[in-house]
C-alpha cells in the first residue's frame, strides 16, 4: 500500500483564511459532478462550472496578493 500524499505543509497569511473554503467548494464541484453523473440534470454540470471559475478567481486574487508580501 502506498502513502497516502501529504497535506499542503506551507502556508502564507493571505492563504491561510481560504484553505478551508477552497477545499469546500471543491466538495461542492465533485458532489455536482456526481449528480450530473447520475441524473443528467445539466444544472449540476453549470453549478460545478460557477464554482471552477470561482476558485480561479480567488486563486488569482490570492497569488497576486501574496506577490505583495514582503
Amino acid at each position: 500500500m502506498e502513502p497516502q500524499a501529504s497535506r499542503r505543509t506551507w502556508n502564507t497569511p493571505v492563504r491561510e483564511r481560504w484553505n478551508a473554503p477552497i477545499h469546500q467548494c471543491l466538495k461542492a464541484v465533485d458532489a455536482h459532478i456526481e449528480l450530473y453523473l447520475q441524473t443528467g440534470d445539466i444544472w449540476h454540470l453549470e453549478k460545478a462550472e460557477f464554482l471552477r471559475l470561482y476558485l480561479h478567481e480567488l486563486k488569482t486574487w490570492i497569488h497576486a496578493e501574496e506577490s505583495k508580501l514582503p
